[in-house]
């Protein structure tokens, strides 16, 4: 089988616990579309961007979605949720298999500084395989800014990307470029599933391994069933989109060691940007930055 159909959901969602709205949408998907494989819904879909709702992973939030995976036998990832892991706060994004079990989990590794203040950043790529279609990647949001974080998913072999979003500003037109760029930089599908609503501004992207669009949502709540073709990917990477570039080649046979990646190597340049806060943001006499006394 070269082929495997995920449904990106772009849910207009609230700042509230939302748990019971994405379970009769995920539901209502399986009736209408009962060929889709996969869900995968926008970044901290379940109770928006609400850091007092954070759970310790296992717990009652994704209990709720490992049984709803069961229920209608589908491969879920159910956007993000802060995780409580000791003092720590992660954001982080189960991977649940139609059994019904977290097979994965990936914590977004870069929160978006310095708005998404108190997040600890994750450290780990991950990605995972489904038996008999191919393998996959999990980002989160903020990361697709830093196109290491892809770049390491498809040195680990991912062909597809999934990516949910939070977005609700007026960079999402750049988001959207970046979601394509990756995808064709990468030779991968790209999924970048935002919210829509209260919560963001949708547009969501699904991108194939040439960077061209599968499909570009609007602003509003949508449905988009959405199949992949493994085969397709893997002639891409064999002999380039249309027979054109092979970078996932070059970049493995090409030279190492670049500059900004070695051990202890310091940038002039980005050292003098000065420290990571908003506009306008005041900095006390030791250096700290004011509002982060008052954890805001």
């Amino acid at each position: 089988m070269s082929t495997f159909a995920i449904a990106a959901l772009q849910l207009a969602l609230g700042q509230k616990d939302n748990c019971a709205e994405i379970a009769d949408e995920i539901c209502r998907l399986k009736r209408r579309f009962p060929w889709v494989r996969m869900a995968l819904l926008g970044e901290l879909a379940a109770y928006g961007a609400n850091v007092d709702q954070a759970q310790p992973l296992p717990g009652p939030a994704e209990a709720f979605f490992c049984a709803l995976a069961r229920e209608t036998d589908m491969w879920l990832l159910p956007g993000s949720l802060y995780e409580r892991r000791g003092d720590a706060v992660l954001n982080t994004t189960p991977v649940i298999n139609p059994a019904g079990e977290v097979i994965a989990r990936y914590s977004k590794m870069y929160p978006f500084t310095p708005y998404e203040r108190g997040i600890t950043p994750g450290v780990e790529g991950v990605v995972f395989d489904v038996p008999g279609a191919g393998r996959f990647g999990v980002s989160i949001c903020y990361d697709m800014w830093f196109p290491e974080t892809t770049r390491t998913l498809a040195w680990m072999g991912a062909e597809v990307v999934l990516h949910p979003s939070m977005t609700n500003t007026i960079d999402r037109e750049v988001e959207v470029c970046m979601a394509r760029a990756s995808a064709a930089a990468n030779q991968c599908y790209f999924f970048d599933v935002n919210v829509a609503g209260a919560l963001g501004n949708g547009r969501s992207v699904i991108a194939g391994p040439g960077g061209e669009v599968v499909h570009q949502a609007g602003e509003a709540r949508e449905i988009i069933p959405i199949e992949v073709d493994f085969a397709y990917v893997r002639r891409v990477r064999g002999n380039g989109w249309h027979g054109l570039g092979q970078p996932l080649k070059s970049f493995r046979d090409g030279a190492r060691g670049f500059a900004p990646y070695q051990p202890n190597n310091r940038s002039e340049s980005l050292d003098g940007l000065g420290p990571l806060l908003k506009p306008g943001e005041p900095i006390s006499a030791d250096g700290k930055v004011e509002q982060l006394r008052k954890k805001t």
